[in-house]
Protein backbone atom coordinates (compact mmCIF):
# COMPACT_ATOMS: atom_id res chain seq x y z
CA UNK A 1 0.00 0.00 0.00
CA UNK A 2 1.76 3.33 -1.29
CA UNK A 3 2.57 5.75 1.66
CA UNK A 4 4.43 9.17 2.15
CA UNK A 5 6.38 10.53 5.03
CA UNK A 6 8.44 13.49 5.47
CA UNK A 7 11.58 13.08 6.22
CA UNK A 8 15.32 15.06 5.48
CA UNK A 9 13.14 18.12 3.89
CA UNK A 10 11.59 16.31 1.40
CA UNK A 11 8.75 13.88 1.00
CA UNK A 12 9.13 10.08 -0.15
CA UNK A 13 6.69 7.67 -1.02
CA UNK A 14 7.06 4.08 -0.22
CA UNK A 15 5.49 0.54 0.05
CA UNK A 16 5.20 -0.97 3.43
CA UNK A 17 3.74 -4.86 3.91
CA UNK A 18 4.27 -7.06 6.65
CA UNK A 19 5.81 -7.63 9.66
CA UNK A 20 8.61 -8.66 11.14
CA UNK A 21 12.33 -7.98 10.90
CA UNK A 22 12.94 -5.30 8.73
CA UNK A 23 14.23 -5.42 5.17
CA UNK A 24 14.67 -2.03 2.62
CA UNK A 25 14.57 -2.67 -0.73
CA UNK A 26 15.95 0.08 -2.88
CA UNK A 27 15.55 0.40 -6.53
CA UNK A 28 17.71 1.46 -9.70
CA UNK A 29 16.96 3.98 -12.77
CA UNK A 30 15.44 3.82 -14.79
CA UNK A 31 12.70 2.19 -12.03
CA UNK A 32 10.61 3.08 -9.19
CA UNK A 33 9.51 1.17 -5.90
CA UNK A 34 7.70 -1.06 -8.45
CA UNK A 35 10.21 -3.08 -9.40
CA UNK A 36 9.97 -5.53 -6.37
CA UNK A 37 6.19 -5.86 -6.79
CA UNK A 38 6.97 -9.63 -7.20
CA UNK A 39 9.33 -9.82 -4.48
CA UNK A 40 7.24 -7.76 -1.47
CA UNK A 41 3.85 -9.81 -0.99
CA UNK A 42 6.89 -13.23 -0.31
CA UNK A 43 9.10 -11.47 1.88
CA UNK A 44 5.95 -10.21 3.67
CA UNK A 45 5.43 -13.28 4.78
CA UNK A 46 7.88 -13.31 7.23
CA UNK A 47 9.36 -9.64 7.16
CA UNK A 48 8.70 -6.04 7.61
CA UNK A 49 9.26 -4.82 4.26
CA UNK A 50 10.14 -0.86 2.92
CA UNK A 51 10.39 -0.49 -0.57
CA UNK A 52 11.01 3.45 -1.25
CA UNK A 53 10.86 5.30 -4.61
CA UNK A 54 14.53 7.07 -3.86
CA UNK A 55 14.72 10.81 -4.00
CA UNK A 56 13.97 11.61 -7.81
CA UNK A 57 12.29 8.59 -8.71
CA UNK A 58 7.96 7.40 -8.98
CA UNK A 59 6.13 9.95 -6.59
CA UNK A 60 8.92 10.91 -4.51
CA UNK A 61 9.83 14.81 -4.70
CA UNK A 62 11.99 15.72 -7.41
CA UNK A 63 14.05 17.76 -5.03
CA UNK A 64 16.27 20.10 -7.01
CA UNK A 65 19.56 19.02 -4.68
CA UNK A 66 20.60 16.22 -3.15
CA UNK A 67 21.28 13.02 -5.50
CA UNK A 68 25.11 12.76 -3.58
CA UNK A 69 24.53 9.19 -2.51
CA UNK A 70 25.12 10.46 1.33
CA UNK A 71 22.39 12.56 1.19
CA UNK A 72 20.55 9.96 -0.48
CA UNK A 73 21.05 7.25 2.04
CA UNK A 74 20.13 10.01 4.79
CA UNK A 75 17.08 9.66 3.17
CA UNK A 76 16.73 6.14 3.49
CA UNK A 77 17.67 6.47 7.10
CA UNK A 78 15.86 8.98 8.49
CA UNK A 79 12.50 7.21 6.36
CA UNK A 80 13.31 4.03 8.31
CA UNK A 81 13.90 5.58 11.66
CA UNK A 82 10.64 7.92 10.93
CA UNK A 83 8.06 4.39 10.31
CA UNK A 84 9.80 1.61 12.12
CA UNK A 85 11.83 0.24 15.70
CA UNK A 86 14.23 -2.14 14.24
CA UNK A 87 17.96 -1.42 14.61
CA UNK A 88 19.49 -3.71 12.49
CA UNK A 89 17.71 -3.85 8.83
CA UNK A 90 18.49 -6.23 6.06
CA UNK A 91 19.15 -3.68 3.41
CA UNK A 92 19.00 -5.15 -0.22
CA UNK A 93 19.56 -2.41 -3.49
CA UNK A 94 19.53 -2.96 -6.92
CA UNK A 95 21.56 -0.64 -9.61
CA UNK A 96 21.63 2.74 -8.54
CA UNK A 97 20.02 1.84 -4.92
CA UNK A 98 22.52 -0.66 -4.34
CA UNK A 99 25.20 2.55 -4.84
CA UNK A 100 22.79 4.23 -1.84
CA UNK A 101 22.36 1.29 -0.51
CA UNK A 102 26.83 0.76 -0.32
CA UNK A 103 26.77 4.28 0.73
CA UNK A 104 24.37 3.93 3.49
CA UNK A 105 26.05 0.61 5.09
CA UNK A 106 29.54 2.46 4.96
CA UNK A 107 27.59 5.52 6.74
CA UNK A 108 24.92 3.81 9.34
CA UNK A 109 26.96 0.19 10.16
CA UNK A 110 25.15 -0.74 13.26
CA UNK A 111 21.91 0.15 11.55
CA UNK A 112 22.78 -2.69 8.83
CA UNK A 113 22.49 -6.39 9.75
CA UNK A 114 23.22 -7.47 6.31
CA UNK A 115 23.35 -6.11 2.84
CA UNK A 116 22.44 -7.24 -0.62
CA UNK A 117 24.04 -5.90 -3.86
CA UNK A 118 22.21 -6.69 -6.89
CA UNK A 119 24.17 -6.23 -10.36
CA UNK A 120 27.00 -4.04 -9.54
CA UNK A 121 30.20 -3.82 -8.76
CA UNK A 122 31.13 -0.50 -6.60
CA UNK A 123 31.35 2.83 -8.13
CA UNK A 124 34.84 3.66 -7.78
CA UNK A 125 35.97 0.50 -8.43
CA UNK A 126 34.01 0.95 -11.90
CA UNK A 127 35.65 4.14 -12.25
CA UNK A 128 38.94 3.03 -12.00
CA UNK A 129 38.36 0.45 -14.89
CA UNK A 130 37.59 3.24 -17.51
CA UNK A 131 41.43 2.99 -18.53
CA UNK A 132 41.85 -0.66 -18.62
CA UNK A 133 40.36 -2.80 -21.51
CA UNK A 134 37.11 -4.15 -19.25
CA UNK A 135 36.51 0.30 -19.15
CA UNK A 136 33.46 0.74 -21.29
CA UNK A 137 31.76 -2.74 -19.23
CA UNK A 138 32.62 -1.65 -16.17
CA UNK A 139 31.34 1.95 -16.87
CA UNK A 140 28.65 1.72 -19.40
CA UNK A 141 27.94 4.36 -22.18
CA UNK A 142 24.98 5.71 -20.77
CA UNK A 143 26.62 6.93 -17.30
CA UNK A 144 28.91 8.96 -19.39
CA UNK A 145 25.93 10.64 -20.94
CA UNK A 146 23.96 10.69 -18.54
CA UNK A 147 26.70 12.97 -16.54
CA UNK A 148 25.60 15.49 -19.42
CA UNK A 149 24.02 19.00 -18.13
CA UNK A 150 21.09 19.50 -19.86
CA UNK A 151 21.95 17.60 -23.24
CA UNK A 152 20.27 13.95 -21.88
CA UNK A 153 16.95 15.99 -20.90
CA UNK A 154 17.13 17.49 -24.53
CA UNK A 155 17.28 14.59 -26.33
CA UNK A 156 15.53 12.22 -24.30
CA UNK A 157 12.40 14.14 -23.51
CA UNK A 158 11.36 13.82 -27.50
CA UNK A 159 10.96 9.82 -26.65
CA UNK A 160 10.92 9.01 -23.08
CA UNK A 161 9.48 5.43 -23.95
CA UNK A 162 11.73 4.94 -26.71
CA UNK A 163 14.74 5.78 -24.69
CA UNK A 164 13.99 3.57 -21.77
CA UNK A 165 12.52 0.82 -23.55
CA UNK A 166 16.06 0.22 -25.20
CA UNK A 167 17.57 -0.19 -21.96
CA UNK A 168 14.93 -2.36 -21.40
CA UNK A 169 15.24 -4.56 -24.17
CA UNK A 170 19.05 -5.12 -24.02
CA UNK A 171 19.65 -4.99 -20.92
CA UNK A 172 17.44 -8.12 -20.21
CA UNK A 173 17.41 -12.01 -20.46
CA UNK A 174 14.25 -13.33 -19.68
CA UNK A 175 12.19 -10.12 -21.69
CA UNK A 176 8.89 -11.40 -20.34
CA UNK A 177 10.02 -10.35 -16.79
CA UNK A 178 9.79 -6.83 -17.97
CA UNK A 179 5.84 -6.81 -19.34
CA UNK A 180 3.95 -4.01 -20.81
CA UNK A 181 2.35 -3.10 -17.87
CA UNK A 182 5.21 -2.27 -15.73
CA UNK A 183 7.25 -0.53 -18.73
CA UNK A 184 4.03 1.44 -18.75
CA UNK A 185 4.52 2.52 -15.50
CA UNK A 186 8.52 3.21 -15.68
CA UNK A 187 7.51 5.82 -18.71
CA UNK A 188 4.86 7.67 -16.66
CA UNK A 189 7.20 7.90 -14.04
CA UNK A 190 10.09 9.28 -15.79
CA UNK A 191 7.34 11.70 -17.43
CA UNK A 192 6.53 13.39 -14.66
CA UNK A 193 7.54 17.20 -14.55
CA UNK A 194 11.67 17.15 -12.99
CA UNK A 195 11.40 13.05 -13.01
CA UNK A 196 14.33 13.52 -16.10
CA UNK A 197 16.19 15.52 -14.82
CA UNK A 198 16.40 14.03 -11.07
CA UNK A 199 17.53 10.52 -12.31
CA UNK A 200 20.07 12.07 -14.24
CA UNK A 201 21.59 14.08 -11.28
CA UNK A 202 21.74 10.70 -9.64
CA UNK A 203 24.48 10.14 -11.87
CA UNK A 204 25.68 13.62 -12.20
CA UNK A 205 26.50 13.56 -8.26
CA UNK A 206 29.12 10.42 -9.55
CA UNK A 207 31.46 14.02 -9.50
CA UNK A 208 32.70 15.16 -7.70
CA UNK A 209 30.47 14.37 -4.83
CA UNK A 210 30.24 10.48 -5.02
CA UNK A 211 34.01 10.22 -5.84
CA UNK A 212 35.59 12.19 -3.79
CA UNK A 213 34.18 11.01 -0.62
CA UNK A 214 34.31 7.17 -1.90
CA UNK A 215 38.38 7.34 -2.25
CA UNK A 216 38.21 9.28 1.11
CA UNK A 217 36.78 6.44 2.83
CA UNK A 218 38.84 3.91 1.07
CA UNK A 219 41.85 5.60 1.62
CA UNK A 220 40.96 5.92 5.34
CA UNK A 221 40.16 2.15 5.48
CA UNK A 222 36.73 2.29 5.93
CA UNK A 223 34.89 -1.23 4.69
CA UNK A 224 31.79 -2.71 4.85
CA UNK A 225 31.96 -4.91 8.01
CA UNK A 226 28.41 -6.36 7.91
CA UNK A 227 27.67 -9.91 5.86
CA UNK A 228 27.43 -8.59 2.38
CA UNK A 229 25.80 -10.66 -0.38
CA UNK A 230 26.49 -9.81 -3.95
CA UNK A 231 24.27 -11.49 -6.78
CA UNK A 232 24.32 -10.51 -10.75
CA UNK A 233 22.69 -11.90 -13.51
CA UNK A 234 24.69 -14.05 -15.98
CA UNK A 235 24.31 -11.97 -18.42
CA UNK A 236 23.71 -8.90 -16.66
CA UNK A 237 25.73 -5.86 -16.90
CA UNK A 238 29.06 -6.56 -14.70
CA UNK A 239 28.68 -10.40 -16.03
CA UNK A 240 31.96 -9.62 -17.76
CA UNK A 241 33.93 -8.83 -15.11
CA UNK A 242 34.72 -10.49 -11.97
CA UNK A 243 32.42 -9.00 -9.92
CA UNK A 244 33.79 -10.95 -6.27
CA UNK A 245 37.21 -9.82 -7.23
CA UNK A 246 35.53 -6.40 -7.45
CA UNK A 247 33.87 -6.30 -4.64
CA UNK A 248 36.69 -7.72 -2.22
CA UNK A 249 38.88 -4.86 -1.04
CA UNK A 250 35.35 -2.92 0.06
CA UNK A 251 33.70 -5.45 2.02
CA UNK A 252 34.82 -7.58 4.82
CA UNK A 253 32.82 -10.88 5.02
CA UNK A 254 31.90 -10.71 1.57
CA UNK A 255 30.04 -13.89 -0.47
CA UNK A 256 28.31 -13.77 -3.30
CA UNK A 257 26.97 -15.86 -7.23
CA UNK A 258 25.53 -14.89 -10.70
CA UNK A 259 21.88 -16.02 -11.00
CA UNK A 260 21.72 -18.06 -13.61
CA UNK A 261 19.50 -16.73 -17.15
CA UNK A 262 19.24 -13.60 -15.97
CA UNK A 263 20.16 -10.26 -17.06
CA UNK A 264 20.45 -7.00 -15.15
CA UNK A 265 16.92 -6.59 -13.77
CA UNK A 266 16.95 -9.31 -11.20
CA UNK A 267 13.70 -9.04 -9.36
CA UNK A 268 11.80 -8.73 -12.11
CA UNK A 269 13.47 -11.63 -14.60
CA UNK A 270 14.52 -13.80 -11.81
CA UNK A 271 12.00 -13.22 -8.65
CA UNK A 272 12.39 -16.94 -7.40
CA UNK A 273 15.66 -17.24 -7.44
CA UNK A 274 16.35 -13.60 -5.85
CA UNK A 275 13.29 -15.03 -3.29
CA UNK A 276 15.92 -17.43 -2.22
CA UNK A 277 18.73 -15.99 -1.40
CA UNK A 278 16.80 -13.02 0.38
CA UNK A 279 15.15 -15.79 3.02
Amino acid sequence: MGRTAKVNGITLHYEKAGSGPTMVLLHGWPQNSHCWRRVIGPLSETHTVIAPDLRGYGLSDKAPTGYDKRTMAADIRALVREITDDSAITLVGHDRGARVAHRYALDNPENVARLVVLDIVPSREAWRGVDRQTGLTAVPWHWQFHLQRDLPELLVGQNIRGYLEYFFERWTHQRAGLDPAAVDEYVRAFSRPGALRAGFDDYRASFPYDDDLDNADFAAGKRLTMPTLALWGDTGIPSQLDVLDAWRPYAKDLRGEPIPNCGHFIPEEAPEALLTFLR
